[in-house]
């Protein structure tokens, strides 16, 4: 371990959780808009794993505010994976927020983390089903 993973969590994988009302619309959307399906499931919960990473989508009495993005996935082709989503009935959301603004749906964000090794990132929002925030990122070489 390096001196920033000394914690109890450092060796642990994290898997994000997102509240659905109805979970047969939250699962309906993820296959029709997204082209995902689940890799499991279980009473109250779907399991999806893109590129080894897990995410649930979780039945919920309560609702996340959707003022953040929540989720994000991270593509080569942002222009792409966009274009596909609208095709498939994605709306996707504007934002003017300092340093930033989308343009056709996608946003410039100037520098990144430099583990990442980028300069930037491109960048896109749209809400899933239940009004969670997700949001599609390509990293800018």
């Amino acid at each position: 371990m390096t001196s920033h993973e000394s914690g109890p969590l450092a060796g642990a994988r994290v898997a994000t959780r997102l509240p659905a009302g109805d979970l047969d619309r939250a699962r309906r959307f993820h296959a029709g808009a997204l082209g995902l399906e689940p890799v499991d499931e279980r009473p109250g919960g779907l399991l999806y794993r893109c590129r080894g990473v897990d995410f649930v989508v979780f039945r919920s009495t309560g609702t996340s505010p959707g003022t953040f993005t929540q989720t994000a996935f991270e593509v080569d082709d942002i222009e792409v994976a966009v274009a596909e989503l609208k095709r498939r009935g994605v709306a996707f959301e504007d934002v003017d927020a300092p340093g930033f603004r989308t343009r056709d749906g996608i946003a410039e964000i100037e520098g990144n983390y430099p583990s990442k090794g980028a300069r930037g990132e491109r960048g896109a929002w749209f809400r899933d089903s239940e009004g969670n925030l997700l949001g599609i990122g390509e990293l800018v070489r």
